[in-house]
């Protein structure tokens, strides 16, 4: 065999060899999960608030959302192509008073008494406890696409559900008569007398 056959072969077994080689790493590559990375990009500070909110209550409500998505299509309506999220929402609703309401002549002090003007209570935040909020349910029909903002509108409208949930069942009282028991004892703590009167 000649010298240049030789070398022709030697050549042609390392050119199997690399793309043997190329293709088994490609082959790992694709198969195995990919590593995930965490890259440490920078923190920026956008806004900083003072809040003087004096939140006193906090009430978790659970409610059931159901929400469709119905065809506009009578053809598609008589063949029930609609979509469908049933959500079951944990929520979360915190009232309070806001302390920054309160105007100088809120307050009179006579000697070792106060008579304080307190704002009325209000919501002070209200969402959803993402770990404990559940998608039951989240069917479409194959005639369409599922309807990607749906889930969204369901989470908005648990939201308010639950925010008038709590106004129903007594979140600005309770926080009223919290707020005054927490003022109440701050004040007899410095020796005061606090009697609360109404706006």
């Amino acid at each position: 065999m000649s010298k240049r056959r030789v070398l022709a072969l030697v050549l042609v077994m390392f050119v199997v060899l690399g793309v043997g080689a190329l293709f088994g790493f490609l082959v790992q590559r694709l198969l195995s999960r990919p590593d995930q990375r965490i890259y440490n990009t920078a923190t920026i500070l956008q806004e900083v608030q003072t809040l003087s909110q004096l939140v006193t209550v906090k009430y978790v409500i659970e409610k059931v959302v159901i929400l469709d998505d119905p065809p506009q299509n009578t053809l598609r309506q008589l063949l029930w192509d609609n979509t469908r999220v049933i959500l079951v929402a944990h929520g979360v609703v915190k009232a309070g008073i806001d302390l920054s309401k309160m105007q100088p002549k809120d307050i009179e002090v006579s000697g070792k008494k106060v008579k304080v003007r307190l704002p009325q209570p209000e919501v002070t935040d209200a969402y959803l406890d993402e770990q404990q909020t559940k998608v039951l349910e989240r069917n479409t029909s194959f005639l369409r696409d599922f309807n990607k903002d749906l889930e969204h509108v369901a989470r908005q409208q648990a939201v308010d559900d639950i925010r008038r949930a709590a106004r129903t069942s007594g979140i600005f009282k309770d926080a009223d008569e919290r707020a005054r028991a927490q003022l109440k004892s701050l004040f007899q703590q410095l020796g005061l007398e606090v009697e609360f009167v109404s706006k």
